[in-house]
């Protein structure tokens, strides 16, 4: 009896093995950034992800969150983020409308300013895979990444120098954020 338990438990497992593989290898998964999400998507990919931070060490930002900070955090924000995670008072651009999971409007309500700040600087410092966040290690310095950390944080109580910051170019004309393009043609 207790063989055949054994036996029904692992074949029970190849068969939810070889089901998974199927559903994927029979091009049954959504895989463009507009499909439905596959069963359980978003409740795995966010059980792995605390799981992982969770055994991560919490250190304290290390920069304050002071003006001068805010403001050089905006700059970078600017630069680097602002065209997925958007600006205050400015809609979700087209390249955070397509993308899956949505990227986090972080001046809009659904940010992070509920998250510590060591965590948004693992996330900004990393990156999440299958998501479209790259990782800027190497290409940020680390005091850069705290600016912005303590930016998105702090993204519901910002002052007017550091709202101003982001303010100024936001608005950047396609001829200016792609100098090689061309207009395109009047249809006649």
């Amino acid at each position: 009896m207790f063989k055949g338990l054994i036996l029904g438990i692992l074949l029970g497992m190849l068969l939810i093995a070889g089901c998974v593989y199927f559903y994927f290898s029979s091009g049954h998964a959504p895989v463009a950034t507009s499909a439905p999400p596959m069963p359980l998507e978003k409740t795995f990919a966010r059980i792995g992800l605390h799981a992982y931070l969770d055994k991560l060490p919490h250190p304290e930002p290390q920069v304050p969150a002071d003006d001068a900070n805010l403001v050089s955090g905006a700059k970078v924000y600017k630069e680097q983020c602002a065209t997925c995670h958007g600006l205050p008072g400015e809609a979700k651009g087209a390249i955070a409308q397509g993308m899956y999971p949505a990227p986090p409007q972080l001046f809009h309500g659904a940010g992070v300013t509920d998250d510590d700040a060591w965590e948004s600087y693992w996330k900004v410092e990393n990156g999440i895979r299958m998501t479209g966040m790259p990782g800027f290690k190497g290409q940020l310095t680390e005091t850069q990444i705290w600016q912005v950390t303590v930016l998105v944080k702090n993204a519901d109580k910002i002052s007017e120098p550091v709202k101003k910051e982001l303010a100024a170019g936001a608005t950047t004309p396609m001829s200016m954020a792609m100098p090689d393009s061309k207009p395109a043609p009047a249809k006649k």
